[in-house]
């Protein structure tokens, strides 16, 4: 069979359609040419273009930028802001790339800010100096912010502000050029207004240490365990209202920092673009701080400035008024702390010398300032570190002195050495120790007082030689060298030796000396100085919280500072209320024995209208001149009142002061009546006792016409 196909006609076809070879080989071609170019392309942006796009790709991360909250006001009891902020309007500068790029010369190899990158911020420092004296408050010639002093806060070589953080030019715009700079955010686009706080503190100087003081946190952050701890937790949590700014104030001291979270509220803060070398590149979001809560204190301002007032006026007196036959002017400080028996609140909290807290609001203290402040700026009621000194160097954490004898007869009762009947004869000296190597030990002037029917009376006459007979040596005689640690538990159940849980920084657990001298002298000595009350050293408010337990017949009360914590809108968010540290169980009659002992002689209270529980004491402290000892008398003073259902305990003490009754006391006395004025003792305030009208008033009362003369 033939084919129907001959061979010249196949040719005919391939010759008639030449052009589909080569339509196919350059369809081919085109595709080999393509794929060299992507993967010549890929090599470019792999090798060539990589490290620009990874630059690129860093460029689009975020920093979130602190922005400061404005800080809540610790109040007095009546409301009346102690410390306190007020909102300033702050001027931000954002630095960008374009403000820092730089340049490499060819010979020298050195870089350089480029010449436009100059330019640009010689141009904005201009701009803003104009700025500044056309809308700006007029200031002194020395405040006026000037081109160079724009430069300088621009900070554009980061020495003081990481890249992306924002650099203040100026705090508190005036409303003229806070309106300025919101209108013109076109021309000044790395520009930002934000509002922050400025804090200050009550002239009055009321309660300066309590209140506390603020620093920078830069400042604040490596020498405080709370910033620590913070610092701790912004690495781990990545919620940036919890960021703080090393710009921003934080609590040093006092209620500052012991309410500092709550102070603070919660910082806003810019999302801002950061390229690789860590500079802003823009700000893409705000997000607005959170004020922070008010802090309700229970110091009453009235009483803290009568107390304060009672402290300075009784160191003046005793400078110049003998007591027991000399003056004292050594005595230059003064503690006293008032606290209420049934509720643990202070009412008032004073350690003097004092000073205006508003020295540490600018962030920096000069040498001269701080030396001024150095051994007062501390609160003497709960620390004796920088916290006043007298003339001899004693600090705020004296010897117990007589105000223990309460106690060591709760002691001798409670351990059976004596009962509420036991009988004494004071002969006014005692003698403990080894046969022939006896110590003698008297009542303080020599004082033999005779006979006592009941340890009531040996607390009312301040007996020592009783409480070393009767207590002190039958301790050691019942437990031996044991015998110190029964009397250290006894102590630190009246909170003497144990911080009294204020919640203050710093709080002094005290210096517990019986236990080093029963460690380098014996431990019988220990007990027989320690049960007169010289072997103890404690605050103002340990004193204070041992008065309000004796008060409350053994409940140890944790003293309070604060009541309240409410937010921007008034909204109580925390409340405090009484808190018991712990109870101490003893017979009731021992109670009323005790609590009638403590009826100590004191002028100052000759006229005071209630009935109340007292104690004097003046404890004696060594110290050295040329190589010489002497002794000082330090006055210590405790009371509560009145003594049946008692309302208030106050605690004073002043170092070198001489006896208790003469420099203390009248201080104690003049806290009761400022607290009677304001609240009475017996629950009805005296200032809302009308006066009693004299026979004249009582005349024209009864319809005789006066004339005003007012």
């Amino acid at each position: 069979m033939k084919s129907i196909f001959r061979p010249d006609d196949r040719n005919e076809d391939q010759r008639a359609n030449p052009s589909l070879s080569l339509r196919i080989n350059i369809f081919f071609f085109g595709t080999f040419i393509i794929f060299c170019i992507i993967i010549v392309r890929l090599a470019i942006v792999q090798f060539v273009q990589g490290p620009t796009l990874t630059e690129v790709e860093t460029s689009r991360d975020t920093k979130n930028v602190p922005l400061a909250s404005i800080r809540g006001s610790i109040l007095a009891k009546g409301g009346e802001k102690l410390a306190y902020s007020t909102s300033v309007q702050t001027l931000y500068f954002s630095l960008t790339s374009d403000y820092t790029e730089t340049v490499t010369d060819k010979k020298t190899k050195l870089t350089s800010r480029s010449p436009e990158a100059t330019a640009k911020a010689n141009q904005l420092a201009a701009n803003l100096a104009a700025d500044f004296a056309k809308y700006g408050a007029k200031v002194p010639e020395d405040e006026v912010i000037t081109k160079d002093a724009v430069l300088k806060a621009m900070d554009l070589d980061s020495k003081v502000y990481s890249g992306f953080m924002l650099r203040p030019i100026k705090r508190g715009l005036i409303k003229e050029e806070i309106a300025y700079f919101m209108e013109h955010k076109d021309k000044y686009p790395n520009l930002t207004v934000s509002e922050e706080d400025e804090r200050h503190y009550d002239p009055d100087t009321v309660a300066v240490q309590t209140v506390g003081y603020i620093k920078p946190f830069k400042k604040s952050k490596e020498s405080l365990d709370i910033y620590l701890n913070i610092q701790a937790a912004m690495r781990k949590d990545a919620d940036p209202g919890l960021a703080y700014r090393d710009d921003e104030f934080v609590g040093f001291d006092g209620l500052e920092l012991q309410y500092q979270r709550e102070l603070r509220g919660r910082n806003g803060y810019l999302t801002v673009g950061v390229n690789a070398k860590n500079m802003a590149e823009g700000i893409e979001a705000i997000v607005p701080p959170v004020k922070g809560n008010d802090v309700w204190t229970t110091i009453d301002k009235n009483i803290q400035l009568k107390t304060e007032q009672a402290i300075r006026d009784q160191i003046k007196w005793v400078h110049s008024n003998p007591v027991q036959g000399k003056v004292h002017p050594d005595a230059k400080t003064g503690y006293a702390v008032a606290m209420e028996v049934d509720t643990g609140n202070i009412v008032a909290m004073a350690s003097m010398e004092d000073y205006d807290t508003n020295i540490w609001t600018s962030g920096t203290l000069p040498t001269e300032v701080y030396n001024e402040i150095q051994l007062n700026y501390q609160n003497g009621t709960v620390t004796p570190i920088s916290s006043g000194r007298s003339g001899h160097n004693f600090d705020s954490a004296v010897f117990l002195g007589s105000v223990i004898k309460p106690l060591t007869v709760l002691i001798g009762l409670n351990e059976g050495f004596i009962t509420t009947h036991t009988t004494y004869t004071d002969k006014g000296s005692t003698t403990f120790g080894r046969a022939g190597y006896e110590t003698t030990v008297r009542n303080a002037g020599g004082h033999a007082y005779g006979y006592f029917k009941s340890p009531a009376m040996a607390i009312e006459k301040s007996s020592n030689v009783f409480m070393i007979d009767m207590v002190g040596k039958k301790l050691y005689e019942k437990y031996g060298s044991e015998g110190v640690n029964v009397w250290d538990k006894y102590m630190r159940e009246f909170g003497l030796g144990e911080r009294p849980g204020s919640g203050l920084p710093n709080e002094h657990k005290g210096l517990i000396n019986y236990v080093k001298e029963a460690k380098s002298g014996s431990a019988q000595s220990a007990l027989v100085f320690a049960s007169f009350g010289q072997q103890g050293r404690y605050t103002a408010l340990q004193l204070a919280q041992y008065a309000s337990t004796l008060a409350n017949q053994g409940v140890r009360i944790k003293p309070q500072l604060v009541s309240k914590v409410t937010d921007q809108s008034g909204n109580t968010v925390k409340t405090f209320s009484r808190e018991v540290l712990n109870e101490v169980k003893f017979d009731k009659a021992y109670w009323r024995e005790v609590i009638k002992g403590m009826n100590t002689s004191v002028s100052a209270f000759e006229d005071f209208p209630y009935d109340f529980a007292r104690k004097t004491g003046t404890s004696q402290q060594q110290y050295t001149v040329k190589k010489n000892s002497y002794l000082a008398d330090n006055g210590v003073f405790i009371a509560f009142a009145p003594r049946e259902n008692p309302k208030l305990a106050v605690a004073v003490v002043i170092p070198e002061g001489g006896f208790g009754s003469n420099s203390a006391a009248p201080v104690a006395r003049k806290i009761f009546d400022a607290y009677d004025w304001e609240y009475g003792l017996d629950g009805t305030p005296k200032k809302n006792i009308p006066p009693v009208k004299d026979k004249a008033e009582q005349t024209a009362g009864d319809g005789a016409a006066v004339e005003s003369t007012h």
